[in-house]
């Protein structure tokens, strides 16, 4: 079994076309790009019983050899992926069952019968691919870069490929968001952790690929900065999987569920005070509110106005055929990686840093509920959108943390708390004035509302 960690990056077929010349890839290639033609054959039941167990079963055809692998789902965070991989060469183009056993196979198919497995879609392309080798901090770093075009097809439907796979075979994974980023500097790049096996289950079923990373795993006793970190890698996650999938068929609620995923990393930014410094941070943040910015009123709108949805994928490939979007996770995924706001802050941001989440999370809502002023805000409700960024940081921590609070009905507050966001950003109107008046004072009835004021 080996273990693979790579990044995928969706690129155009024009830049795709020009990328073997780049600079970065010229001073790190010690060989020649090479070029095969793949043929990969995938292999389920008539009812994705592989798929739904996150397995990939395919035959690929490489010239003159046959090899079999097996794919289970591993960790998989913000376009980075580690899958585990078992590879077996055949001498003919039909699948070897025996090889299928408990060494490889996963637990929840044991009953399945595999004689009923049959090829259910196609990916094939042109690989060109070269190996990189540099020095990172006196450690040598091994990267396999591959340049791959061509077509899934499953059924009578198709989707073209046309990626870049970054492939770390020696040294740090921080290389991988390093090399991506300096080529995101000057190619519109689209991070996302979509396999071609996904794609092919896709074009069966839209909805069989799943637009939510995986959650943060937090307890009351994680400590701050894992959690800040989990919960940024789960919102950067989503926000790169909507985009995919909003890219694939356009459906509005997608575009609005990416535009809250940037809005809650911009709150999360912003809501840890020392822990993570605004200098640490200022560049991210000034990326977030480019984004959110150019993206605010187009989603405002297309809640009310069909023609500005239907425009909206339009916009949204503009928006891809930049350099922003893919600079801006690619950013972020580094600082993450390399836990660089943990750099240069003081011994105080590095106490509140290892303080458990529980503690933290209560002095947090307690600080930013007293802050919001609910009750001067129902004399003058006019002015409520002033609060709308503490209110987003309430709403993020509440929305992903909420579970390590104890607070009762805290299902109830996050509901409340985010039908007052709602309220305070909608244009002022003599209704909109009672409807906040209102919302507030059932905000200051509710219980979790009085034990966090506490």
């Amino acid at each position: 079994m080996a273990k693979e960690t790579e990044i995928k990056l969706r690129v155009s077929p024009e830049s795709l076309a020009t990328l073997c010349e780049h600079p970065v890839f010229a001073t790190r290639n010690v060989g020649t790009w090479q070029t095969r033609e793949l043929l990969n054959r995938y292999y389920d039941t008539d009812d994705f019983a592989l798929a739904n167990g996150q397995v990939a079963l395919r035959i690929r055809r490489d010239g003159e050899q046959l090899i079999q692998t097996l794919k289970s789902k591993g960790a998989s965070v913000a376009g980075l992926s580690e899958r585990n991989e078992w590879d077996w060469y055949l001498k003919s183009n039909r699948l070897v069952l025996s090889h299928l056993d408990d060494s490889c196979w996963p637990e929840s198919l044991r009953e399945l019968d595999k004689k009923q497995l049959k090829a259910v879609f196609s990916t094939d392309f042109k690989r060109q691919f070269a190996e990189l080798r540099w020095q990172r901090e006196g450690v040598e770093t091994v990267v396999e870069v591959a340049l791959d075009q061509g077509v899934v097809i499953a059924d009578k439907k198709q989707e073209a490929i046309c990626e870049v796979e970054l492939e770390l075979r020696a040294g740090d994974p921080v290389a991988l968001f390093e090399l991506a980023l300096e080529l995101a500097a000057d190619t519109a790049l689209m991070p996302c952790d979509i396999s071609k096996a996904e794609r092919g289950y896709r074009l069966f079923d839209a909805n069989s690929y799943s637009v939510a990373a995986e959650p943060a795993q937090l307890t009351a006793q994680t400590p701050l900065d894992e959690a800040f970190a989990a919960i940024a890698w789960q919102l950067l996650g989503n926000s790169q999987r909507l985009a995919e999938q909003y890219r694939f068929n356009g459906h509005w609620k997608l575009l609005e569920q990416w535009f809250q995923q940037l809005v809650g990393l911009r709150a999360l930014l912003a809501s840890l005070g020392h822990a993570v410094p605004r200098a640490a941070s200022s560049a991210l943040r000034g990326q977030l509110d480019a984004l959110i910015e150019s993206w605010r009123e187009r989603v405002t709108e297309g809640a009310e106005e069909q023609a500005v949805r239907d425009a909206a994928p339009q916009a949204f490939a503009q928006e891809l055929a930049d350099t922003r979007w893919g600079v801006f996770s690619l950013q972020l995924a580094l600082w993450l990686q390399d836990k660089q706001w943990q750099k240069k802050r003081t011994a105080r941001g590095t106490r509140q840093g290892a303080a458990v989440l529980q503690n933290w999370l209560l002095q947090f809502l307690q600080d930013e509920a007293t802050a919001l002023q609910v009750n001067r805000y129902m004399r003058q409700p006019e002015d409520l959108a002033e609060q709308a960024p503490r209110l987003e940081r309430l709403l993020v921590w509440l929305q992903l943390a909420r579970d390590v609070t104890d607070l009762p009905d805290s299902d109830r507050l996050f509901g409340a708390l985010r039908e007052l966001h709602k309220l305070a950003l909608q244009p002022i109107t003599p209704e909109a004035l009672v409807q906040r008046r209102e919302h507030l004072g059932s905000v200051l009835s509710l219980n979790a509302w009085k034990q966090v004021l506490r």
